[in-house]
């Protein structure tokens, strides 16, 4: 456990430092073409949505890809040598996880109540549907969009309470949720699970 907050902790700081480079190479980069449009000056802000937008797809492309007949599938019931998943989330509950936790970890930013689905990070319990599970995955990630949005230089850093209780910043809870839902959702490692390409580690 503590291996994987450290992991957490440290995708998050690399998700606010990709954010902030692209934020400054953005703002840095001179118009291309004459008829070029004027574009909009990038923000903290922005930079750290286009990170969770980025995430998003990666999430979402995931959940659409897998037939629903297999959403209660974990890797527990392939038997991987060396292998340890026994107990461990099927596919559709992981999906429910991801998106619960988006908004228990991005409403301490706006102060906005999550919604009762969120059923202490595992979301609905009779939620079995793909059209479903994905639904409340998009709608947590919307969540997030229009939480980050409201960040700026005044209230970046300002202390806020998280839902557990701990002292923390707007700053870390908008790069951590990214960071959790990458670790949650990882499709880099892929390889042949139930017949589409997702990785275990996206079980865990």
């Amino acid at each position: 456990m503590k291996k994987l907050q450290i992991s957490l902790l440290l995708t998050a700081a690399l998700s606010l430092a990709a954010a902030s480079a692209y934020a400054q190479a953005a703002k840095s980069s001179p118009a291309t073409g004459a008829s070029a449009s004027p574009s909009i000056s990038p923000t903290i802000a922005s930079a750290i949505d286009r990170e969770i937008s980025l995430v998003e797809k990666e999430v979402v492309d995931a959940a659409e890809a897998m037939p629903e007949d297999k959403f209660d599938f974990s890797p527990e019931k392939l038997n991987l040598p060396g292998g340890d998943y026994k107990g461990v989330r099927t596919f559709g509950e992981q999906l429910k996880h991801i998106a619960a936790s988006n908004y228990l970890i991005w409403s301490p930013i706006t102060g906005e109540k999550p919604p009762d689905t969120v059923n202490d990070g595992k979301g609905p319990d009779n939620m079995k549907a793909k059209a479903e599970i994905i639904k409340f995955v998009k709608d947590s990630f919307a969540f997030g969009h229009k939480s980050v949005a409201t960040l700026n230089s005044s209230n970046l850093v300002e202390p806020v309470t998280s839902r557990s209780g701990r002292q923390t910043t707007r700053l870390f809870q908008a790069t951590f949720a990214a960071a959790h839902a990458r670790s949650g959702g990882c499709v880099s490692r892929k390889t042949v699970v139930a017949g589409v390409a997702v990785s275990p580690a996206f079980f865990l």
